[in-house]
């Protein structure tokens, strides 16, 4: 479609997929743990063949020094300010193994801690920022200016930020929107897949609202602001994305609470190897090497490190899908559910009303396309949520709309116009007749919503009003019900007909129709006090007090009122409801996860020490085998960010 306007010629725009966010990738070396860490190494690696090779003391004493400078100044920093605030931190354990290690002249072996240790935390650093990149890309969709227009029509590119609500832009051709806003002037397509997840350019003209972030297409669109940069849609979704990385799941507060005492017991215990040995004659080197090497394989660096990469993994690869968890608390929580309340419309149905029947009335001498060409040409002047779903129906079929005259509307009756010189009257069959027609009853009974077409002072024929389901509704419901053991309960404030009537197209057997905000709330609080751990989906402002007294709450991001998506602990950003199951399952996997890696944990730090006590551990093998745990347990957690993790759990969630 080409624009009304004369489009300037711009640079290049960045490519992008339609569907995808914009990839972000910490460098390595950008960390500085990891760096640190490489200088550790190298100082490492080019002091042992020295030592090794007989070298004078002079040669690798220093390079020795400069590695435990190097990768052992950060993480004994930190525990230091710890222990100021009377926390004792496993980080300052470890450099207290490597130093007591080099007092006893095993320089080499306490390098080889600090080495591995300083490794260790540059891959769990790496790990944070790559899943951080998946989170912080979100970012990338709001372009970082746009061109602001002034009322003699000159052109300023500002920052985003500094666009206020009624400042109008321009929108070239390939650029993205700087704001959400609504169309004044121009038409183009505009692809909307990173906001809403629709697959095909969206037509937009004058009155059609656009969103931040939305790639514009080959027409220019001047828009006008309708909300602050801070305010917009897509910086809505960078917020609570961002909330997700700050935050930290019950697992790992109740971990952090239990590492404290495990510290303070382990140094105890150490104390304990180290002492009972030399009461008994053991020479004071082996007593405080055996020390020393327990002291370092039951530190808890694997057991702390087993909880948050399988959580924040999980949420990233959800956000990539459209899917966004607030915090790590919500993406354990959802996983628990095993009850799950939905809205009616907006949530199980499309949320806009379409037409689902022409019937002609006997006697009206007109078909099916003429009937529907009257009453969407009366119709169109009209705002009116049905009107317009009228007026859709007609330009569906291709059919020309006449112009209406002496167009009027009366609030709860409908509207009349003079359509090719014919009197048109549409509305309620209530208000324009009061005579019984066959049809309303049958329609109303079906769920639909029974609109009258009246040609001439006679009735003409009936329209049958509906909100459809969504296609993948039924599913859905079909993929709750395996995933919890029972089936969703529906949660409406629509009429009861058109409630049971969905019902019984998605598989629901328990409906809640008529309910004010108040009757939601307590239906959920009933379900919370037998016991049961709620899941809630919805959309609207009547939705958000569910949403808040729930297990869990989400909200369907595309017509989610602002009050439903703030209340909410997760957003379905694509709409696509299919995703709710595929969550649910995405959750277990990394609840899974967890447990895998704390076992993981558990079984090398009991096998190193049995080994330390009963037996003979070298330290570097105690070292590899305490970091090694660390590092698998990490990479463990980080196998929920492939794609296939994602796929898995859409398959389970469907299953």
């Amino acid at each position: 479609m080409t624009s009304t306007l004369t489009p300037r010629p711009v640079q290049e725009a960045e490519p992008a997929r339609p569907g995808t966010v914009p990839r972000r990738r910490t460098r390595v070396l950008a960390l500085p743990e990891a760096r640190w860490a490489a200088v550790a190494t190298a100082c490492f690696l080019l002091a042992l063949p020295l030592q090794l090779t007989g070298a004078p003391a002079w040669t690798w004493g220093p390079l020795y020094a400069a590695a435990y400078a190097t990768g052992g100044w950060e993480p004994g920093w930190e525990g230091l300010k710890a222990l100021k605030d009377r926390t004792l931190d496993v980080d300052l354990l470890m450099v207290v193994a490597a130093l007591g290690a080099a007092a006893i002249g095993q320089v080499m072996d306490g390098a080889l801690l600090i080495v591995i240790f300083a490794t260790s935390g540059a891959l769990e650093a790496l790990a944070t920022a790559r899943t951080a990149d998946s989170v912080r890309g979100l970012l990338d969709l709001a372009p970082a200016t746009a061109t602001r227009l002034s009322p003699d029509g000159g052109e300023q590119v500002v920052p985003v930020e500094e666009l206020t609500v009624g400042d109008t832009v321009l929108v070239r051709p390939g650029e993205r929107v700087g704001a959400d806003g609504r169309v004044l002037d121009g038409a183009s397509e505009v692809d909307q897949a990173t906001i809403t997840g629709e697959p095909l350019p969206v037509p937009k003209e004058r009155g059609d609202e656009v969103f931040a972030g939305t790639v514009n297409g080959t027409g220019a669109l001047r828009v006008r602001v309708e909300r602050d940069a801070s305010d917009s849609v897509i910086a809505r979704i960078v917020r609570m994305v961002q909330e997700a990385s700050e935050t930290k799941a019950p697992t790992q507060l109740f971990i952090e609470k239990v590492e404290q005492r495990y510290s303070l017991g382990m140094v105890a215990a150490t104390l304990a190897v180290f002492l009972v040995p030399l009461a008994f004659g053991e020479q004071l080197n082996d007593a405080l090497l055996r020390a020393m090497t327990f002291m370092i394989v039951a530190s808890p660096c694997a057991v702390v490190l087993a909880t948050m990469p399988p959580l924040l993994s999980a949420i990233a690869n959800a956000g990539r899908h459209g899917v966004l968890v607030k915090s790590a608390v919500v993406m354990e929580r959802i996983g628990q559910v095993d009850a799950v309340a939905l809205d009616k419309t907006g949530t199980l149905t499309e949320g806009s009303p379409r037409v689902t029947d022409v019937r002609p009335l006997p006697g009206s001498r007109l078909d099916e396309g003429e009937l529907l060409t009257l009453a969407a040409a009366a119709e169109r002047p009209s705002e009116h949520p049905l009107a317009r779903a009228i007026v859709d129906a007609a330009r569906e079929q291709g059919l020309d709309l006449p112009e209406a005259q002496d167009f009027t509307s009366a609030p709860g009756v409908g509207v009349t116009a003079v359509v090719d010189g014919r009197a048109v009257a549409v509305g309620a069959p209530a208000r324009l007749t009061d005579d019984a027609l066959d049809g309303v009853a049958e329609l109303e009974e079906s769920g639909r919503t029974a609109v009258l077409v009246v040609v001439d002072g006679t009735p003409a024929g009936l329209l049958g009003i509906a909100d459809r389901p969504r296609p993948d509704a039924a599913a859905t419901v079909a993929a709750l019900t395996t995933l919890t053991g029972a089936a969703p309960t529906l949660l409406t404030g629509d009429n009861p007909r058109a409630a049971a009537h969905l019902a019984a197209e998605t598989g629901i057997d328990d409906v809640r129709a008529g309910l004010l905000p108040q009757d939601k709330l307590a239906a959920v609080q009933e379900m919370e006090s037998a016991g049961r751990k709620v899941l809630v989906v919805g959309d609207g402002v009547n939705d958000a007090p569910a949403l808040a007294a729930a297990h869990t709450g989400i909200a369907m991001g595309r017509a989610g009122s602002d009050l439903a998506l703030e209340t909410a602990d997760a957003v379905i950003v694509r709409d696509e409801l299919a995703a709710v199951p595929a969550t649910v399952a995405l959750s277990r996997r990394a609840r899974r996860l967890v447990v895998q890696n704390l076992v993981i944990a558990g079984v090398f730090i009991a096998g190193l020490v049995v080994w330390d006590l009963a037996g003979d551990l070298p330290l570097p093998l105690g070292v590899a085998g305490h970091e090694g745990s660390t590092v698998l347990v990490g990479l463990n957690g980080l196998r929920l960010l492939r794609e296939s993790a994602w796929q898995k759990a859409a398959a389970e969630g469907s299953a």
